[in-house]
């Protein structure tokens, strides 16, 4: 026996056993090293017959089961990381067996004709797990964050409206929650408990139709059908109040209740003439106007106090501007006291003529102009409405998105 397995075996005999009695029996019984005839010492147990066996096989058997049960449990972890496959007589094919999230699962691999050992059966079982979609490493709230950081849009009146979807709504019922959950039952189920209107609904089922798209974009998920397509929304397309379009009597009634007011006149005219949203009319400049070949260009927007761009590609343009509009503009450029060509157009005096007409100035006009002129509620996206509906009086298709 050399030297290490001695040594080894000693450890065991008294160590492994545990009892004072077998170490002081082993230091007892084991020899000083013998010298060798090449010189090397040999270390030997006592093989004395004073030394019980029982005591010798019942160390090895402990070291024995120890050794066992330690590789019983490499297996066991190799199966629960890595499945298993086995072959079920009743149905005479190969399964393969893993967890996933510690869910059970099994697929079926093949029969035995296809697969006539237990190792091509796992080599088959082995390729399906590689190409098997890996899961998106960690919840909703991780791949929101790499969204916004990755693909948010960068206009900030769309951004400020996602933020609101996601930080009031997706977040708090789904932040801590894998994508994979946010399949078509449960959040049909879930919008329908969300105390906003039908309209809102739609807006959070299209903010997470988004967030599928980006996980398929980066390749968290694999490329299918976004799962929020199959959510039905009841009504959301349904206007809960019919848009208001005024009629030429009630915008001369509003016209002349502005009569003393330039600037709104030729505001109102603006977004009547072109179907402008208010965003449009705040953002536009003097050097905007082209008055030798009477144009004007809309390529900005004022969404509360902040300059962006135009809410979509097809609002941008060079529009042709009639005689009267362009007398009308040109009295209020004379009045102003911006009129240069980097100056707005309606400037705020109060921010002297740094910013445009705020939101609230506009609103607050408009209320108090058309209960004057009783007309009833009029808001900004009334005059978009009504240069639609005049359009289509006259019989042209010139579309004007609300």
């Amino acid at each position: 026996m050399s030297m290490l397995l001695s040594i080894a075996y000693s450890n065991i005999c008294g160590r492994k056993c545990g009892k004072p009695e077998h170490s002081a029996h082993r230091q007892q019984h084991v020899r000083q090293p013998d010298q060798r005839l090449d010189g090397a010492t040999e270390v030997t147990h006592c093989s004395s017959s004073t030394h019980p066996k029982h005591v010798e096989s019942r160390c090895l058997r402990r070291w024995r089961v120890s050794r066992e049960s330690r590789s019983r449990l490499h297996r066991s972890r190799d199966r629960r990381f890595c499945g298993s496959v086995t072959f079920n007589r009743r149905f005479g094919r190969w399964v393969y067996l893993w967890w996933d999230n510690g869910k059970p699962r099994s697929r079926t691999i093949g029969t035995v004709e296809d697969f006539p050992t237990k190792e091509s059966a796992w080599q088959a079982a082995r390729n399906k797990r590689s190409q098997a979609p890996k899961p998106i490493a960690g919840n909703l709230r991780i791949l929101i964050a790499q969204y916004r950081d990755e693909r948010m849009p960068k206009r900030r009146s769309t951004r400020r409206g996602y933020n609101i979807w996601l930080d009031n709504h997706i977040l708090p019922k789904w932040g801590t929650s894998p994508l994979s959950f946010l399949q078509a039952r449960p959040v049909e189920l879930w919008l329908r408990s969300v105390p906003v209107s039908q309209k809102n609904k739609l807006h959070i089922r299209g903010m997470l139709s988004i967030l599928w798209d980006y996980a398929m974009w980066r390749g968290d998920v694999p490329t299918q059908r976004n799962p929020m397509e199959l959510v039905r929304i009841k009504g959301a397309n349904k206007r809960l109040r019919k848009p208001r379009s005024l009629i030429a009597e009630e915008f001369h009634a509003l016209m002349e209740a502005l009569a003393g007011d330039v600037c709104s006149r030729t505001m109102l005219l603006l977004a009547v003439s072109f179907g402008f949203r208010i965003s449009e009319v705040l953002g536009l400049k003097w050097k905007d106007i082209d008055w030798l070949a009477k144009t004007i260009r809309i390529e900005r927007g004022v969404v509360k106090q902040i300059v962006d761009d135009v809410k979509s590609s097809y609002s941008a343009g060079t529009m042709l501007i009639a005689d009267a509009l362009l007398e009308s503009i040109k009295q209020w450029k004379q009045m102003s006291q911006f009129s240069g060509a980097e100056d707005w157009i309606f400037a705020f005096p109060v921010k002297l003529g740094r910013q445009p007409l705020s939101y609230t100035h506009v609103w607050g006009t408009l209320d108090r102009t058309a209960k004057k002129a009783r007309i009833g509620h009029v808001s900004s996206h009334t005059f978009r409405h009504t240069y639609r509906t005049w359009l289509d009086s006259s019989g042209r298709s010139t579309e004007a998105n609300a």
